[in-house]
């Protein structure tokens, strides 16, 4: 799968979390949103200046961009449905994302998996999405 095509199945499948979910289509779909959040925050950045909000006092603040928080929002059901849909290619249920919250065991188990061959045809949760 392409980065075009990975980007255009995700949006397409934006609240889809049946099916199953190829490496490809995970990878270059974060790649797209990593590219897509820092390009938002350069343009917050260019456009608004350095403090577009300040959230929290002064001993713990931090900036929220305009242009970033409308990307970060558009693209956040269809990475959570993509996560849902991968472990879903290993024939694992996909609440299995749920174990990222446990601090750094969590997250890679996550990228292990997600990096992980999936199962040769068909599983009980549909077809191989490579056949």
């Amino acid at each position: 799968m392409t980065f075009k095509e990975s980007v255009s199945t995700c949006f397409n499948k934006y609240v889809t979390f049946s099916g199953r979910a190829q490496r490809s289509e995970l990878w270059w779909f974060v790649v797209f949103v990593m590219a897509g959040s820092a390009v938002a925050g350069w343009l917050d950045t260019a456009i608004f200046g350095q403090n577009v909000m300040m959230v929290g006092d002064m001993s713990f603040a931090y900036t929220v961009g305009v242009l970033g928080t409308i990307f970060s929002l558009a693209t956040l059901l269809p990475s959570i449905a993509v996560y849902v849909r991968r472990p879903h290619d290993l024939d694992k249920s996909g609440w299995w994302i749920l174990i990222g919250i446990i601090p750094l065991v969590g997250i890679i188990i996550l990228i292990v998996w997600f990096a992980s061959k999936g199962t040769e045809g068909d599983n009980r949760f549909g077809p191989d999405p490579l056949a």
